[in-house]
């Protein structure tokens, strides 16, 4: 009896970790978050599209099983002329970009 006890025990414990590590990287991975982030989108080698003054770009989360997602989302302002400026009628839009785009995300240095 007292085996068997035992036994269960460790199992709830290993479940446990187990859950607890998903949680912590579904946490880590959830958000990246910086002042007056880029976002530039590639295609091949060149910048296909930018966004600027992104504050964070989130990872989604599943709503059943709160698993991440393979896409990106957040706010900031469409470069549309790509020339690196907050123009006056660039405006500020909602985005998704997908785990299989190549892009990356960095602090602005202006």
């Amino acid at each position: 009896m007292m085996k068997k006890l035992l036994a269960a025990s460790l199992l709830l414990l290993v479940a446990a970790c187990t859950q607890e590590q998903q949680n912590k990287l579904s946490r880590d991975i959830q958000n990246w978050t910086g002042t007056n982030g880029v976002l530039e989108v590639y295609g091949g080698d060149k910048v296909v599209k930018r966004w600027l003054k992104v504050d964070k770009l989130s990872t989604a989360l599943g709503t059943d099983d709160n698993l991440p997602r393979h896409y990106r989302y957040g706010w900031g302002v469409l470069d549309e002329n790509l020339n690196g400026v907050v123009d006056p009628q660039e405006k500020k839009v909602y985005f998704e970009v997908g785990g299989f785009v190549s892009y990356v995300f960095y602090e602005s240095p202006r």
